[in-house]
């Protein structure tokens, strides 16, 4: 069986990317969601996650925003710190853990055998630990303030779904949002475009085609409830 996991990230960031993640969920194929406790919008992500209980929800472990922040990733006691405070907001939010784990910008491959370190009590998956295949072209920025919409596309989608996929467990990536004067970043009007495509009726009809299984984080820890990783 191929199980398909599609992780919207920056959870909390604005109002138009929680509409864009909570668009993409119930009107698309979007089940599974990354919490930013930085975010300015957090309070209403908790707040719409209470109608959507089908949304897994993890921890999008934020040190840096959108280049606003400076934060010494080689003082392995303030990333300690940092986490456990963001873990703590977490669950103050949202009464439980987070379904999974994963940081802004990447944040946590600079550290990673400390957050191996930091996840494994919790018993969920921390992108890229070898579980869950992560798959992150689905991106419409891969050169610096280049946008190149093709990789996002329901054309590069589809192709990522027939391509890359393998048996197992895999995670597609994406960063869907509307443009609201609340939010400011480089990656911005990209991810409109991420909307329309996780919505397309075409998509839905390529993962039937592939007898694909959209999953969410939620859903994976069920199914791997007591194994050892």
């Amino acid at each position: 069986m191929k199980y398909v996991i599609v992780n919207g990230d920056d959870f909390g960031a604005s109002d138009g990317v929680n509409r864009g993640i909570l668009d993409c969920h119930t009107k698309g194929i979007l089940t599974s969601t990354s919490f930013m406790v930085t975010g300015r919008a957090r309070e209403q992500a908790v707040d719409m996650s209470k109608s959507n209980p089908m949304l897994a929800i993890g921890l999008h472990w934020d040190v840096w925003g959108e280049d606003e922040r400076e934060f010494n990733l080689h003082d392995l006691k303030a990333v300690r710190d940092e986490f456990r405070h963001q873990l703590d907001e977490f669950g103050r939010l949202f009464g439980r853990l987070p379904s999974h784990v994963d940081s802004h910008r990447h944040a946590h491959r600079h550290v990673v055998e400390t957050f191996r370190e930091l996840v494994e009590p919790l018993g969920v998956p921390l992108r890229e630990d070898g579980r869950v295949k992560f798959i992150g072209g689905f991106y419409g920025q891969w050169e610096w303030k280049i946008t190149d919409l093709h990789h996002v596309s329901v054309a590069f989608l589809e192709w990522i779904l027939r391509t890359e996929i393998q048996p197992g467990f895999n995670e597609v990536s994406c960063h869907p949002g509307y443009v609201t004067p609340d939010y400011q970043a480089v990656y911005l009007a990209e991810r409109e475009e991420e909307i329309r495509t996780l919505t397309a009726p075409r998509i839905r009809e390529v993962i039937a085609e592939e007898g694909l299984q959209l999953i969410s984080y939620a859903d994976y820890n069920r199914l791997n409830a007591g194994k050892t990783p």
